[in-house]
């Protein structure tokens, strides 16, 4: 198949759209002129992964036929551009565009569209993909040198033709060797015009569109191919659906992806990568026996140290935290964590803290009676509640509940709010001895390549600069991290707690559901930090949320302890959290928020606590080009925790 787009193949993948809703207009030329010129509309519209308009695109383009003709212009807000070009009929007979779109924030996107002959207008899709790539999935650069090599010396057995020969060694040489994708397209696309059953050619072609910045180009080839896969199995090979897989992995479809790569197998049953990567997308849907499986596999079959990395999520998620460690210490095969990147890092903490976990809850017995017990002894305060007299109803409160709070983080944006922390020192009789008042800007992100949901969360001072609360060495304690507090109800989450609902009880004029519960310390993923001085100890909770019986909003919300931790000396930390909904402009439902959170420690034999209040919920754009993003050296105070008392 030829590389070089052909308009009139885009009918299969992009709608006509009115030329009136186009960005740029046609330069005008005299009616006179017209018998003597051919008229080429060139359109398109650019998205990013996700499907979502670019606007203000910088959109380069020049005739690849003729001379002259550069032009440059911008996407509207829908993302779409347009222009003419009208050229002597005598001089140009058929006609092709050499297309860049450039955006801050993006990777250059670069593509060529052959016309021919034809002059019938047709919307040239164009995708960008963000600069950074994510860190949880594969590299391009990684998945090019595992399967370019592949391909590199092809055969007539695999559809090539001894006059491509010459053609494709000139490509693959500009591709692999000199690394110049952009000139071994031309040649590769040579190659599968004149050699159209020649898989593994247009496969490598993919992919030197891929590293071009033709996404489109490669995506639709590498479907042409799977489809012809599926009509005729006895033409298939892993690669193309490998790369296929990946593809849609880097498009947020896990799903979908899982497909090619069970499909890809089916051809080489031990391909490390294939295994690998169906592994990887086990993870990202928490399918974590499924996962650690296909890892297990593809380690067996020589895959790199990234798939014990990967291997070690899995067994954690899956709560085989000593396995965990092992694979992750085979993974860093004695190199300094500290050195590692951030996701290396984070599931290092997570591990730590698991086994911690499993130390304090499970090994330890307490000592004493627990005083908190929040599904078999309620507190005796709720009230004007009517009690529940069976559980029938829970299951479709959890569900209902979860449903909200998982559409919460998937929609929230991010945003900038002002808050305010009044911080007390308590005596024995919890009268107030000491107080320090302080405000920040809180910023509240959703990250780019989190795992799972749950957000970063920043303070600034006045001027945006990273700040951090004062008052540890007057013996006051740091709190943070509420934004994420209803993760407890995420569907994520709901399997790793136990539930009881325990009646209806009226909140400021509004009928409630009240639901308590607690996390089971075998299962629960989701976890708190307290930290004092060097010792950072992760802690579990149980507490109550009071649920609106009309729209499944948590309105307030309480956790405790789920149990003491002595080790250092945490009696108590209890959160009290009040929700409220706030709007933002351009976004029509509102979002619940805490607006005030009170959190009071019994630690050490003090008595600590701080409150906090939001106000002024904006939102929040890093850059100018309005495509949200995380802000520079600024260090995280929670990502997915419910809280983090620090003590003094």
């Amino acid at each position: 198949m030829n590389a070089y787009l052909r308009v009139s193949e885009l009918v299969a993948v992009a709608c006509l759209l009115p030329l009136s809703a186009m960005a740029q207009h046609a330069p005008t030329t005299s009616s006179a002129d017209l018998n003597l010129l051919n008229t080429w509309v060139v359109a398109g519209k650019v998205t990013t992964l996700r499907g979502d308009p670019v606007a203000g695109a910088k959109v380069e383009m020049s005739p690849t036929l003729t001379s002259g003709g550069f032009r440059t212009l911008a996407t509207n807000l829908q993302g779409e551009f347009q222009t003419e070009y009208r050229l002597s009929f005598e001089n140009v007979k058929e006609f092709g565009i050499d297309l860049k779109v450039t955006k801050k924030g993006f990777l250059p996107a670069h593509s060529v569209v052959d016309f021919g002959a034809s002059n019938r207008t047709w919307v040239i899709p164009v995708t960008l993909r963000e600069a950074e790539e994510n860190s949880q999935l594969l590299p391009q650069a990684e998945l090019i040198s595992k399967l370019g090599p592949r391909l590199k010396s092809l055969r007539a057995s695999d559809g090539l033709s001894a006059a491509g020969e010459k053609d494709y060694a000139r490509g693959v040489e500009q591709f692999l060797d000199r690394k110049r994708s952009d000139r071994a397209v031309p040649f590769l696309s040579k190659v599968t015009v004149r050699d159209a059953s020649c898989m593994p050619c247009t496969t490598m072609l993919a992919l030197a569109e891929l590293d071009m910045g033709d996404w489109d180009g490669a995506y639709r080839n590498l479907a042409e191919l799977s489809n012809k896969i599926v009509a005729d199995p006895s033409l298939g090979r892993a690669e193309p659906l490998l790369a296929l897989g990946v593809m849609e992995s880097w498009r947020h479809e896990p799903k979908s992806a899982a497909g090619y790569f069970v499909q890809a197998l089916k051809y080489a049953p031990q391909d490390p990568l294939a295994l690998q990567e169906l592994g990887r997308s086990q993870l990202l849907i928490q399918n974590w026996g499924a996962a650690d499986e296909y890892l297990g596999k593809a380690i067996a079959a020589g895959a790199g140290p990234e798939a014990h990395l990967l291997r070690g999520e899995a067994l954690l998620g899956g709560d085989h935290s000593q396995q965990a460690n092992a694979e992750l210490l085979h993974y860093l095969d004695g190199r300094d964590v500290k050195t590692m990147p951030v996701q290396v890092r984070q599931l290092w903490v997570e591990i730590q803290d698991r086994m911690k976990i499993e130390a304090t809850y499970l090994e330890a017995k307490p000592k004493g009676e627990a005083a908190l017990d929040y599904l078999h002894r309620p507190p005796a305060d709720l009230k004007g509640l009517d009690p529940a007299t069976d559980q029938g109803q829970l299951d479709s409160i959890l569900s209902a509940v979860g449903k909200t709070v998982a559409e919460f983080f998937q929609n929230f944006p991010n945003t900038s709010s002002l808050e305010q922390i009044h911080s007390e020192k308590l005596g024995h009789n919890h009268k107030v001895q000491a107080t320090l008042d302080q405000q920040f800007q809180y910023l509240c992100f959703t990250p780019t390549d989190a795992w799972g949901p749950g957000f970063n969360e920043y303070r600034v001072d006045s001027s945006g600069v990273p700040a951090s609360p004062r008052g540890l060495h007057d013996g006051f304690m740091l709190t943070s991290g509420f934004a994420s507090a209803s993760l407890h109800f995420h569907p994520n989450y709901q399997s790793q707690a136990l539930y009881r609902y325990l009646g209806r009880q009226k909140v400021d004029g509004r009928d409630t559901y009240v639901v308590a519960f607690a996390q089971q310390p075998a299962k629960a993923r989701l976890s708190g930090g307290f930290r004092s001085g060097e010792i950072r100890m992760a802690t579990l909770a149980q507490g109550m949320a009071w649920v609106d019986s009309k729209s499944y909003e948590i309105i307030r919300l309480r956790t405790d302890l789920l149990m003491p931790l002595t080790e250092v000396k945490l009696e108590r930390a209890t959160t009290e959290i009040a929700f409220a909904e706030v709007h933002f402009k351009g976004i029509e439902k509102g979002f619940m928020v805490p607006r005030q959170v009170t959190v009071t420690v019994d630690w050490n034999g003090r008595h600590l606590r701080n409150e906090h209040r939001y106000t002024e919920f904006k939102l929040f754009n890093v850059e100018a080009t309005d495509r949200p993003g995380k802000p520079k050296q600024l260090s995280e105070t929670s990502k997915g925790a419910s809280d983090h008392p620090t003590p003094p």
